[in-house]
């Protein structure tokens, strides 16, 4: 009888590892069964992935545009040139609260599941956020702001869901869902904190001096938002939990299963084995997983910029035209960042997905970064205009630095998560959020700090030296 061929062996090797087992009771088991069984977008899972993305978003950046305008009514800045540096250490604060504690959060959802953290993430926005709007000064503020970073815990897990919910060839669009909901939610915070901060000054008919929103003028911004995420915890009840519980074996059928498998065979396939062992225990330590650590340094940088950008953005709009600003009130700033959210929407729901399948998610966060250097050094030129043209320019700029920005994002999302396998994306996304809010904690703080700074110095002959103050955005950017 003829004996079986090497490559006979590896076929049925192939065939095993495509081979799932389904373990009964086990929720990540049901959600791969009917993945297995359904055909097209899952709607439903996209559903609970923007919407809890958007909650992430909305606390973060709702209190650009107003922030200036609270530091200032505290009066604990002691000169107007002072604003922009305390509403950095406010701004810094959250992403100082969830640097403590992504990794803690991270671990807990490897253990417990998805969805009881993502529960504790939107509630928590509920009641902290809400606690930020009715702080009377610098100090209340700084402690909401805190507190809520600490138990932002969305992020990380949104992004592990994303990979876990759905089959491999929509995975690129999930990932694209999710930062496009929290790109959107990076503009439309802004825009709900322009429109809807100082009630009483912008909408005198409705909101007199003496009602709740008079007495707490940047309350009514951050209650809706509160009332957004109540709403969000609710629906999240009904969220379908996709991480694996088999009676104290959580690990899937992995390549530790495969290797198990192929050390039955022949002996001239014991090299290969050695290998995929080699490399399953390095990935077992997340420190020394090139691929992740790689990817999650690049993403530091990017949230570096991003944060940086959002902050300074909105202090150099608002800020007067004597200091270099646009003189912008917040509501305007609100304006030019809604409109850019239309733009960031479908650019990532309909043009992202076909071009990160085209050039690969890399090429695409590459090709991002390169493009944001002149359009960020078109900026000062733009503050040198004035009227419609000042309006339109700006507007397209900031279309296309959102588009640029959350593009790179979500590549770097989709090569985050399939750096690892699915028990340790949890942790991994923990370790992303502790180092990404390290370096965030640094974007508002510093970028703040130069912006007061650059204001101190329009008639200094060096750094920045030129009284239009554009170069000074230039280095703050």
């Amino acid at each position: 009888q003829k004996k079986p061929h090497k490559t006979e062996n590896m076929e049925t090797l192939l065939l095993k590892k495509k081979t799932k087992v389904f373990y009964e009771n086990c929720p990540g088991c049901k959600v791969d069964q009917l993945n297995e069984t359904r055909k097209g977008i899952p709607y439903r899972e996209f559903a609970y992935i923007w919407l809890v993305s958007l909650c992430t978003a909305l606390p973060i950046s709702s209190l650009f545009p107003f922030a200036y305008f609270m530091i200032r009514d505290f009066h604990i800045a002691k000169r107007e040139e002072d604003i922009g540096y305390y509403v950095g250490f406010v701004g810094s604060s959250f992403m100082v609260g969830r640097a403590l504690t992504s990794i803690l959060w991270g671990v807990v959802a490897d253990r417990y599941g998805r969805k009881p953290v993502i529960l504790i993430g939107t509630f928590s926005v509920v009641i902290f956020n809400t606690f930020f709007g009715f702080s009377t000064n610098f100090w209340m503020a700084l402690s909401a702001r805190f507190l809520l970073g600490c138990f932002n815990t969305l992020l990380g897990p949104i992004r592990a869901y994303a990979s876990e919910v759905c089959q491999e060839e929509y995975r690129s669009l999930a990932q694209s869902v999710a930062s496009t909901s929290r790109g959107i939610g990076l503009v439309i915070g802004p825009a709900i904190g322009g429109f809807f901060a100082q009630p009483s000054e912008k909408y005198p008919n409705i909101f007199t001096e003496n009602s709740l929103f008079g007495r707490f003028p940047y309350l009514l911004p951050c209650l809706l938002i509160s009332l957004f995420s109540f709403g969000v915890f609710v629906a999240c009840w009904w969220l379908p939990e996709t991480l694996h519980m088999h009676n104290g074996n959580d690990i899937e059928r992995s390549d530790s299963y495969d290797a198990l498998e192929t050390s039955r065979c022949k002996s001239s396939e014991k090299n290969d084995v050695e290998e995929k062992g080699n490399e399953l225990v390095s990935k077992e330590n997340l420190f020394k997983n090139w691929p992740l650590m790689s990817t999650i340094a690049v993403y530091c940088v990017f949230s570096l910029h991003e944060i940086a950008y959002t902050e300074t953005f909105s202090l150099w709009a608002v800020s007067g035209r004597k200091y270099g600003g646009l003189s912008f009130s917040s509501q305007e700033v609100g304006e030019v960042l809604a409109i850019s959210g239309a733009g960031l929407l479908l650019f990532q729901l309909i043009l992202y997905p076909p071009v990160e399948k085209i050039i690969g998610p890399i090429m695409t966060s590459r090709l991002s970064a390169v493009l944001s250097i002149p359009l960020l050094s078109s900026y000062p030129f733009i503050a040198m205009l004035s009227g419609l043209s000042l309006h339109l320019l700006l507007n397209c700029a900031s279309i296309l630095k959102n588009v640029l920005s959350v593009s790179a994002v979500t590549g770097l999302f989709i090569l985050q998560n399939n750096a690892v396998p699915q028990h340790q994306r949890g942790a991994a996304n923990g370790l992303s959020m502790t180092a990404m809010s390290i370096f965030k904690a640094f974007g508002p703080a510093g970028g703040g700090a130069l912006f007061a700074w650059s204001q101190k110095r329009l008639n200094a002959s060096f750094l920045p030296g030129i009284k239009l103050h554009s170069i000074s955005m230039k280095y703050i950017i």
